[in-house]
C-alpha cells in the first residue's frame, strides 16, 4: 500500500468524534442542560428565518431536530476530515480548524439562558481531547510516510518487514482504541450526566392535592368508528417546540418569577404553587404550524392554577397589555395580559390527565390559556413571567414574522374516510373534528363535489375550550367524489374557505378529501 492518504482523513474523522465525545461526557457529568452540539443546533434554529423553520416543520414533522442534529454532525465530520488532510502539511492548520468549531460551539453554550463560565468546560475538554488524538494518530503517518520515500533498509534481512507495516498497525492500533474509547466515554455520558430518570422518578412520586382523574363528560363521542378520539393520551398528545435538550427540573428547583409592571414581586416555589386552589377542565391545544387537515391538535384534562389569580397578588399596574413569558431553556412568547386575566381558565398547569406533567410536555409547570395558539401562551418549563406592554417586547416568534397575539382560528378536519378511501354510495358515513377554542362550535355542514351544505351531528362539549366530534351520512352517485367540511361557531360566523397558510397567524380554507362511493353488492 503505497498511498495512505485516505488515513489522514480518517485520523481527523476519528479524532474529532473523540472530541465530541469527550465534551458531551464533560457536560452530562457538570449536569449542564445541552452539550455544546445540542447548543449548536438550538442557536441555529434561533437564527433560522421563521418561514424556513415552518417548511422544516411541515416537511420533517417531529423529526425537525433529529435532522438539524443529523446535518451538524455530517458538517462537523466533513471539516473533521479536513483537518485530518491538512495536519500532513502542517500540526497547526487542524489547530486552526478545530479552533473555530470550539468558538462556534462555545458562542451557542454562552448564549444560552443561564449559561456561566463553568459552561465553557466541554468545550475546552473536547479542543484538548482533539489535539491530542490527532497528535497520537498522525505520528505514525508521517512515519509511515518517511519510511515509504527512505525505502527499504538494505542491510535488514530479507524476511524482515518493513518500517511502514509497523506504522500502519501502530496507526489501526490507535484507531481502534480512540473509536472503542469514545463509545465507551459517550454511553457513560449519557447514562451518568442525565438527571431526567432522576426527575421521572420524582415526577412519578408526586401526590397533587385537588388533582383529580378526568371523566369523559357524556355525549362526546359520535360514535363512528376512525374519528380521532375526543381524549388524547399524554402520550399522543402533539410536541413542538424549540428544545433539543428537554430541561429536567426538580419540582425543589423551581420557581416563578411574576415581576415587571407590577405592584409587588411574587416568586412562587413549587409548593407554594401546589398549595394553592387547583383549576381544572378540559382544554384543546393546537399549534399555529398546523395546516388545513393537520394533526398538531390535543384535547386533555388540565389542572393547575389560575394565573389571574397569581397576577391579581402582584397587581398588576395600568398600562400593561401583555406578559412575557420565558422558559427554563430561554424560550419566550408574549401573551395577551387580557387573555389571562379574562373569564377563560388561563392557568399554570401542573398535570395533564390527572397525572403530574409528563416532562416533555413541561413538567413541573406549564401554561396553559384556552383559545390561544402555543406560540404566544404555551410556555413550557415555565420560570418568568414578565408584565410589560407588547410595543417594549419581543419573543422568539413574533420575531421570525409571526402574528403579535395569536387568536387560534375556527377550523375542522375529515378523519372518516382517508383520503381516496372507500364508503358505501347509500347511507356513507363520514365524520372528525370541529374547533373553535373559547368560542364554540355550534355547527358542522359537509358538501359532496361542491353541491349544497348538509348539516352533520355534532358531540356535546363540557365547555367552549374544547374541540367537538362530527358524524354525517351521505348518499352520493358510485364513483370518485370530493368531500369538504366546513364550521360555524356560536356567534354565528362561518368558518371562511379562503386558503391561507400557516404563516404569521394559522391556516384557513377547507379540509376536503376524495373518497369512492362504492354500490352495496349481494353477499
Amino acid at each position: 500500500m503505497r498511498s495512505f492518504r485516505g488515513s489522514w482523513s480518517a485520523a481527523g474523522l476519528v479524532a474529532g468524534f473523540a472530541g465530541l465525545a469527550a465534551s458531551y461526557f464533560v457536560a452530562m457529568v457538570l449536569t449542564t442542560r445541552d452539550s455544546p452540539v445540542a447548543a449548536v443546533a438550538e442557536l441555529v434554529t434561533r437564527l433560522t428565518p421563521g418561514p424556513l423553520v415552518e417548511r422544516a416543520i411541515r416537511i420533517l414533522g417531529h423529526h425537525d431536530k433529529q435532522f438539524l442534529l443529523l446535518m451538524i454532525l455530517v458538517i462537523t465530520g466533513l471539516l473533521f476530515a479536513w483537518a485530518g488532510r491538512l495536519a500532513r502539511r502542517s500540526w497547526w492548520a487542524p489547530a486552526i480548524v478545530f479552533a473555530v468549531l470550539g468558538v462556534v460551539g462555545g458562542t451557542a453554550v454562552s448564549l444560552q439562558r443561564g449559561s456561566g463560565a463553568i459552561d465553557i468546560l466541554p468545550i475546552a475538554v473536547g479542543f484538548a481531547t482533539w489535539l491530542v488524538c490527532l497528535s497520537l494518530l498522525t505520528d505514525p503517518l508521517r512515519r509511515h510516510e518517511r519510511a515509504l520515500a527512505e525505502g527499504p533498509d538494505p542491510e535488514a534481512a530479507p524476511e524482515a518487514p518493513h518500517p511502514a507495516d509497523h506504522t500502519r498497525r501502530t496507526f489501526l492500533i490507535r484507531a481502534g482504541i480512540i473509536v472503542a474509547s469514545t463509545t465507551v466515554v459517550g454511553t457513560v455520558g449519557r447514562v451518568v450526566g442525565r438527571g431526567r430518570r432522576h426527575v421521572e422518578e420524582a415526577r412519578r412520586l408526586l401526590r397533587l392535592p385537588g388533582v383529580t382523574e378526568p371523566q369523559l363528560p357524556d355525549g362526546v363521542r359520535v360514535g363512528l368508528d376512525g374519528v380521532t378520539p375526543w381524549a388524547t393520551p399524554a402520550g399522543d398528545f402533539y410536541r413542538i417546540d424549540t428544545a433539543f435538550v428537554v430541561p429536567t427540573i426538580e419540582p425543589s428547583d423551581w420557581q416563578l418569577r411574576i415581576h415587571g409592571m407590577v405592584d409587588r414581586e411574587v416568586v412562587l416555589t413549587y409548593q407554594q404553587l401546589i398549595d394553592r386552589q387547583v383549576t381544572e377542565g378540559w382544554i384543546t391545544l393546537n399549534c399555529v404550524s398546523n395546516p388545513v387537515g393537520g394533526d398538531l391538535i390535543g384535547n386533555a384534562w388540565w389542572s393547575g392554577v389560575r394565573i389571574a389569580d397569581l397576577l391579581e397578588l402582584a397587581g398588576v399596574q395600568p398600562g400593561a397589555d401583555a406578559v412575557l413569558q420565558t422558559s427554563d431553556d430561554g424560550w419566550t412568547c408574549g401573551t395577551p395580559l387580557e387573555a389571562l386575566t379574562d373569564d377563560r381558565n388561563a392557568m399554570l398547569a401542573i398535570a395533564m390527565n390527572g397525572r403530574p406533567l409528563p416532562i416533555d410536555h413541561g413538567f413541573p409547570v406549564r401554561t396553559i390559556v384556552p383559545g390561544l395558539y402555543g406560540y404566544v401562551s404555551a410556555c413550557k418549563w415555565v420560570v418568568e413571567m414578565k408584565v410589560t406592554r407588547f410595543a417594549d417586547i419581543s419573543a422568539y416568534w413574533t420575531d421570525r414574522g409571526w402574528g403579535e397575539r395569536g387568536p387560534v382560528k375556527m377550523a375542522s378536519r375529515i378523519d372518516v374516510p382517508e383520503d381516496g378511501g372507500d364508503i358505501p354510495a347509500s347511507g356513507g358515513r363520514v365524520g372528525g373534528v370541529a374547533w373553535s377554542q373559547h368560542t364554540g362550535i355550534s355547527a358542522v355542514e359537509v358538501a359532496v363535489d361542491g353541491g349544497a351544505w348538509q348539516r352533520a351531528e355534532i358531540g356535546g362539549v363540557p365547555n367552549v375550550d374544547t374541540w367537538v366530534q362530527w358524524a354525517a351520512t351521505i348518499d352520493s352517485e358510485p364513483g370518485h367524489h370530493r368531500l369538504a367540511v366546513r364550521a360555524i361557531d356560536r356567534n354565528g360566523v362561518v368558518q371562511t374557505s379562503t386558503v391561507q397558510d400557516v404563516l404569521p397567524d394559522g391556516a384557513t380554507g377547507h379540509d376536503m378529501i376524495s373518497f369512492n362511493a362504492q354500490e352495496a353488492t349481494d353477499g
